[in-house]
Formats: structure tokens, sequence, C-alpha cells
């Protein structure tokens, strides 16, 4: 093994052993038994070990290294570099309301994805659940430090916080921790139900009871929701979108390009909206996306079932599009009813690698009589097949790549790929008309428009109705789905931008391959090119793609 692949084996081990939970999701060795230490204390050290990494890979990137070996050391200063960013933001301070980015939330989501499929794991999780009291006085701990440091979050996402907490605690019987063990073990189930009643849910009531007694009173106005009204704000979204889009682009840029795609979208919509509609006025077109009851759901069941449909056409012709298709079939769920009323519309989880979970589609069916079912196409592209199913599943299958190169956590690129497979789709013939089509439209509009509002909230100073107003008037999203989406980015700054700059620099590379290689371009190379060297920060995938083309 060489040095370099050796430092991302280690990396990738630090990296577990900081986030332990995270390894037992994949269905890896690690330290089943225990929770991340959200300690001030602790985050300072793993801070101090992520500039040693930084400066060991560079060391080693001075050398001489293949072309395999130089991208590997790219992939771990990123890494390092990134995670630097995430700690100084200091978001995990207060972040207090989102599913997939609150400390405290996380667990709810996470937990109850791990395959208990052999003892150590099973008494691993319920050593995870009499921990949790622990973890989350640590995690008050570091919101009475944010508190004491002008760090706080807007009053309304502390309510979503409770909300989401309230649901929590209403249904026991549901709750998302209640898994069972795939193997025999005497006694887990009451062991289980006894911590769940007697610990981890009084646990989560004190982090309820802390978020309105003590957080609340305190928090930020609706007019001043983001970033930019909090102490080093700027310098703190600045780290955050370079962690998120692996790019130096500033918020300024990012907002004016959202603006500009918004416009470029109305002739598209106007389009479609004369073959359908008969009207290619777009306020006419956003109202009937927004209202016609026939564009919406019957119910949970039927979004889950075309979801299902919808990937199973898009397996069937993905042959003639890649040359590599994972073994492994995406599964469609619900989300989990405890996150699903103001959630996020869909994720996906990645399978395990040891076998024991699938890749995992999850699509928002709460309220589904209020969704647009125009959208859903779209959607499972992003999130199934040819978007993410495809993409990490083939990522994790890569086993001649040190680990990190298959699971490292780039958002640009992994939700940039799931956007462009939605517009690849339509060049695969995948949609079923032009109906659909609203939806991928839909879908564009949203993500454009994050560009704008995610940057209108944290560095233009934007307040929550503004953000909330540019939405409406600027896409045919439903207003359950503007709400969420508007908390969403007001929660986890950054995050929303890496969809459409990662998608626009996989369109950027994959025109200049075209007109670098013109007869000699085959579309099914440049996919196992981009999918094929592991999840990497946007400015190395094009260098790696630029040397594909030199030798073509």
């Amino acid at each position: 093994m060489s040095g370099i692949d050796a430092l991302a084996d280690e990396y990738i081990d630090a990296w577990f052993k900081a986030q332990p939970w995270r390894a037992s999701i994949y269905g890896l060795p690690g330290d089943h038994d225990l929770l991340p230490d959200l300690s001030f204390e602790a985050e300072q050290a793993r801070r101090a070990e992520l500039l040693d990494f930084v400066t060991r890979a560079e060391t080693l990137r001075a050398g001489t290294l293949s072309a395999q070996e130089s991208v590997t050391a790219d992939v771990v200063i990123q890494q390092a570099k990134a995670a630097v960013d995430a700690i100084d933001s200091r978001t995990i301070e207060f972040v207090v309301s989102d599913g997939l980015s609150s400390p405290a939330l996380q667990l709810l989501v996470g937990l109850p994805i791990i395959s208990l499929n052999d003892e150590e794991k099973a008494g691993g999780f319920l050593s995870r659940l009499a921990a949790l009291p622990s973890y989350l006085d640590t995690l008050n701990a570091r919101h009475r430090r944010a508190l004491a440091d002008g760090l706080i979050p807007p009053e309304f996402l502390i309510d979503a916080g409770v909300a989401y907490l309230d649901r929590y605690l209403a249904e026991p019987d549901g709750d998302p921790l209640r898994i069972s063990a795939t193997v025999e073990v005497e006694g887990f189930e009451q062991e289980r139900d006894r911590l769940l009643a007697d610990v981890v849910r009084p646990a989560y009531q004190r982090y309820r009871d802390f978020l309105v007694t003590e957080l609340k009173p305190h928090g930020l106005p609706e007019d001043k929701p983001g970033l930019c009204w909090l102490p080093g704000g700027d310098e703190k979204y600045a780290a955050l979108i370079r962690v998120h889009t692996t790019t130096e682009r500033s918020a300024q840029d990012l907002h004016d390009t959202g603006l500009d795609l918004i416009a470029k979208l109305a002739d598209e919509y106007s389009e479609l909206g004369a073959r359908v509609f008969g009207t290619l006025d777009l306020a006419e077109i956003f109202e009937r996306l927004r209202t016609d009851p026939a564009l919406r759901w019957r119910d949970g069941d039927e979004l889950l079932e075309s979801a299902r449909e919808t990937i199973a056409r898009a397996e069937s012709v993905s042959p003639q599009w890649f040359s590599t298709i994972p073994e492994q079939k995406c599964e469609v769920r619900a989300v989990p009813e405890s996150e699903a009323e103001g959630g996020t519309i869909a994720y996906y989880f990645e399978p395990a690698l040891d076998g024991s979970r699938p890749g995992i589609y999850f699509a928002n069916t709460f309220d589904a009589h209020k969704r647009p079912r125009h959208a859903g196409e779209a959607i499972a592209f992003h999130e199934a097949v040819p978007g993410h199913h495809f993409q990490l599943s083939t990522a994790l299958g890569l086993t001649e790549l040190p680990l990190l190169r298959r699971i490292a956590d780039i958002n640009s690129y992994i939700e940039g790929w799931g956007l462009y497979a939605e517009r690849l789709a339509d060049e695969m013939g995948l949609y079923s008309g032009d109906v659909a089509k609203f939806g991928m439209l839909t879908q564009d509009s949203m993500r454009a428009g994050r560009l704008v509002v995610d940057t209108g909230l944290h560095a233009l100073g934007w307040s929550r109705q503004q953000a909330v107003d540019y939405l409406r008037d600027n896409t045919p999203m439903a207003p359950m789905e503007i709400e969420a989406e508007i908390d969403r980015y007001a929660a986890n700054p950054g995050q929303a931008l890496s969809y459409m700059v990662g998608r626009l620099e996989i369109e950027r590379i994959r025109a200049e391959a075209t007109v670098a290689l013109g007869e000699k371009f085959d579309i099914r190379a440049f996919h196992d090119v981009v999918l094929g060297s592991g999840n990497l920060p946007l400015p190395v995938l094009e260098a790696v793609v630029a040397a594909w083309v030199a030798t073509v």
C-alpha cells in the first residue's frame, strides 16, 4: 500500500472514531457502542488532527505520486480542510431543527438505519440508547456556549425543533429507535423498550424543555434568520460555501447565477405551458401546477408505487447510457412518520458495505394529497436511478480505491450528480410526458431558487418572508414544500447551494469533453469516468475528466 493510500485509510479511521455511528451505518467494523463526543475539547482535538492530515497529505503530494495517488491526496486535503471549516462555523452549536443536520435529531434518523445483524451491534445499540442522556447534556452545554457568544438560531427554527420532538414524544409506540435485531439476542427487546421509556424519551423531553425555556427566549426574529446577523457570520458562511460547493465562489456570484437561471427557465415553462395548459403566462402556469387537483397524489401508496415504476423504467434503458450498472436494486420506502411532517421531500441512503441493508430511496408521503404528482418522476430519477443510487452504489463497489474515495462527504459532487440525473433522464427519454417534465422544471426552479434564497438569507440579510415570497413568485412549488425548504436553508446554511453548483460544473465538463473529442465522445464512457473515481471535489473531477480526454 502506498503512503497516501495508508494516510487515506488513517483519515477514514479517524473520521469513524469521531463519528462512530457512521461506521455502523456502513456496516463496517467499529465502535458500535459509542456515540460522538460533542464536547468542545474533543472537537478542538479533532481540529488539530485534521490540520495534521492536511500537512502530511501536502507533503506526500509534493513528492512522486501516480495519477490515482495524486487524486487520493487531493481528496484527503479537501476533506480535512472542509472538516476544519465545518468545525470553525460552529453550526453544531446552534442547529436545532433539521433531522438531517441537527446533532440531537440526527440520531432519530440515522440510528434506525443500522442493521443489528450480530450480537455486537445489538448490544452496542443498547449502549448507545443508554448514552443518549449524556450526549444530549453535552449538546446543551454547546448550545449554552453558543448562546453566550451570540450564536443563536431564529425562533421559528427553535419552534420547529420543539415540534419535531413533540411529534416524537407523542408516539412512543412508533418510536423510530424501537428497531429489532435480526439475530437472536436474549432480552434485547425488553431492555430496548426499558431504555426508550426510562432513559431516552425522558432525555429528549429534557432537551425539548431546554429549547423552550433557555433557548427560545433569545431566538432571532423572523426578519433576521441568517448567518449574516450572527457574530462572524460572513466568515462562517464563506467557510460553509467552501464545504458544500468545494469552490471559492462568493455568495454574490452564486446569488446572481441563481437569478440568471430562474430567468432562463421561464422560456421552458412557457413552451410546456402552451402544450399542456394552452397558455404562455408564467403566473397562470404556476397557479395551475400548484392548485390543479389532478396534479396531486391520491395517497401515499400511489406516490410510492409510482416511484417504483419510474425506477424500473429507468433501469431498463440505463445500459444504453452506462457501461457499469450497480447489481443491487434500490428499495423505496416512506419517510418515517416521526420526521415526515415538516421534513424534506425525499432523500437516499446508500447500501451498507456488508450487504445488510440495500440502497433506500425515502419519499415523503405526509399529506400526499397536497404534494405535486408531476414532480414524482424527477425526484425518483434524482434519488435513485440514474441518480444517487447509481452514483453511490457504484462508488461503494470501487474496492480498488481507498475507502475515503468511496464514501467522501462531498455535497457538490453527490447532489450535483443527482440534479444532473434529472436532466439526463430527459435525454434518456424517461419522462412519461409533458406533465412529468413540469416536475423536472419545478426541481430546476427549486435548485436555482436555492442559490438565490440561501445566499439571500445568509449573506444579504433577507427575512424568512422575503425568502418564502421569492420561491412563491418564481417557482411553482407547493406552499407546504416552500415553507419546509426555507426552514431547511435557514437551518443548514450552504448545503442547498451544492446541487446546482455541482450540476452546472458536470454539464460544463461534459460540454468541454464533447467538443474536445468530437465523434470520439462516448456518453457511456464519460459517465463511467465521472462515476468511476469515487466521490470527488469539483476541481479534482475536472482534472480526472481532462486526463481521460487526453487518452481517448
